[in-house]
């Protein structure tokens, strides 16, 4: 068991979803340095896997119910330095919307081709190679 400071950030977990050939991404309202849009996900919990965290935190900023389907790959942020864990998530239930209005002012469902104008620095490598698999293009 790893003891933590208070210094220290929790890891995110972020949802990687698709769905009618889409990827659902989020603005927040706070903005991380330069990032505008993401993809949803928060702080992993403690007793909680990368798995868990991106489902609940989908549910809780975007009422969109999903299941993890498999883990995408971890890496430090290359903006903000923290721990970031990419899981591939199938909707189940609901639709997308601005559910966490203090932390989201937006929802987009976004085509392959827009990725860029949504995120112009690009995706984590493995992240991008399953939408380049999983949305047309």
């Amino acid at each position: 068991m790893t003891t933590e400071t208070t210094t220290e950030q929790p890891a995110l977990s972020m949802a990687v979803i698709v769905r009618d050939g889409k990827l659902l991404m989020i603005r927040r309202r706070q903005r991380e340095g330069d990032l505008l849009w993401a993809l949803p996900g928060g702080a992993i919990e403690e007793g909680e896997g990368p798995e868990e965290a991106a489902v609940r935190e989908t549910i809780e900023e975007t009422a969109l119910v999903v299941t993890a389907t498999k883990p995408l790959g971890e890496r430090v942020h290359p903006k903000t330095g923290r721990l970031m864990s990419y899981t591939a998530c199938e909707p189940v239930q609901g639709e997308a919307r601005v559910a966490d209005e203090d932390e989201l002012d937006a929802v987009a469902w976004v085509a392959h081709s827009e990725i860029k104008d949504y995120v112009p620095y690009g995706l984590y490598g493995p992240v991008q190679e399953y939408l380049d698999e999983a949305l047309p293009h």
